[in-house]
């Protein structure tokens, strides 16, 4: 099945060239890798480079990993890397864990509007990180963002799904939609031409017991047929054909 990986922390996986050859024995045709810092920028802008028409570079700093990055200059070199990369991400908000205080909250703000208008500025697509903070999310992604991108591992209020559609971003799942009932409950509301599938590897799978891999993209795609009342080809085809729309398989995907 030609399954396409949206979402993949693939500069932090402990064997990258391993994963890169089970995605690809796997029949997977593309692997989005986002980036949390200036680190992983580096490191993922290099994988793109390693593995051309299948690793997708994007850059980009998360919301919670910023504490200790030279914010300024990290920006700085995104905005410079922006005409070589698939996609800017992974950008968002996250008000959950020590991101309680307002403080840590307006600068994440600050950063998260910064990077969006990077994205809008070179046309690219963006990857949303939106816990606990999905409407602020969705709200600032309308004032300064390119209009297109992704809410990555969507489980925020299913109100909120329809705006997120309706400003033409997507929503995307993971293989938590097997356990998650915030998950399923927003994946159910979503039309399937406007879900995408990823694996945000290497989080930890559940039914597994291990990290996952780009190639676990086929358990979400399981996990979304049997919730949609589907055929796995059916939901692999519909939601590569929103991957390749999206990032553009066609030019820099």
């Amino acid at each position: 099945m030609r399954a396409f990986d949206t979402h993949a922390h693939l500069a932090d996986l402990p064997d990258i060239k391993k994963a890169v050859e089970n995605a690809i024995s796997a029949s997977l045709v593309g692997v989005v890798a986002v980036s949390a810092n200036k680190l992983t920028c580096e490191k993922t802008l290099a994988l793109g480079d390693a593995y051309p028409d299948f690793v997708y570079p994007a850059i980009g700093i998360h919301p919670t990993e910023w504490l200790g990055e030279d914010v300024e200059s990290t920006i700085e070199y995104i905005r410079g890397a922006a005409g070589d990369v698939s996609s800017i991400g992974e950008i968002g908000l996250d008000y959950w864990g020590k991101f309680k205080d307002e403080t840590l909250r307006e600068r994440q703000r600050g950063i998260y509007a910064a990077l969006l208008e990077i994205a809008r500025e070179h046309n690219l697509p963006v990857s949303i990180h939106s816990r606990g903070a999905w409407k602020d999310a969705l709200k600032i992604a309308l004032e300064h963002g390119p209009g297109k991108g992704v809410f990555h591992w969507y489980s925020g209020p299913v109100d909120l799904v329809h705006k997120i559609v309706d400003a033409g971003y997507y929503v995307s799942c993971t293989p938590a939609l097997e356990y998650s009932r915030e998950l399923r409950e927003a994946m159910s509301a979503a039309p399937l031409d406007r879900i995408l599938v990823e694996t945000d590897s290497p989080v930890y799978l559940r039914s597994q017991q291990r990290q996952s891999e780009p190639a676990d993209v086929l358990l979400t795609i399981i996990q979304l047929a049997r919730l949609k009342g589907l055929s796995e080809e059916e939901t692999t085809e519909v939601t590569t054909a929103n991957a390749e729309t999206l990032f553009n398989h066609s030019g820099r995907v």
